[in-house]
């Protein structure tokens, strides 16, 4: 997987997606501070969009580079969705039977 940037740009609420938290949340002073500041993902405002905040982290979907979120609801909708891999760890099947 490669490290994909991620724009997260705000909507009319000024609301993004946020992948530390795994929700909806309001680009505030708070967010900021408390979260975006000490998380290892955040790589700067974005600024070249409007109102908003990079972020770089490995992304399970196929998706541009960097890649421009401008609904956060959708954002956050897709990245609920986890493929199950084919093989490894994941076809471990639980049994009492030893």
């Amino acid at each position: 997987m490669a490290l994909i940037t991620h724009v997260n740009v705000c909507n009319a609420d000024d609301e993004i997606y946020c992948c530390l938290r795994n929700k909806i949340v309001k680009l505030d002073a708070n967010q900021q501070k408390h979260f975006c500041q000490g998380c290892k993902m955040f790589a700067g405002n974005a600024d070249d969009y409007g109102r908003g905040v990079s972020c770089v982290w490995e992304d399970l979907r196929i998706v541009s580079n960097p890649h421009i979120a401008k609904d956060p609801l959708e954002e956050f909708a897709n990245n609920q969705i986890k493929e199950v891999p084919t093989e490894g760890p994941a076809l471990f099947l639980y049994t009492t039977e030893w």
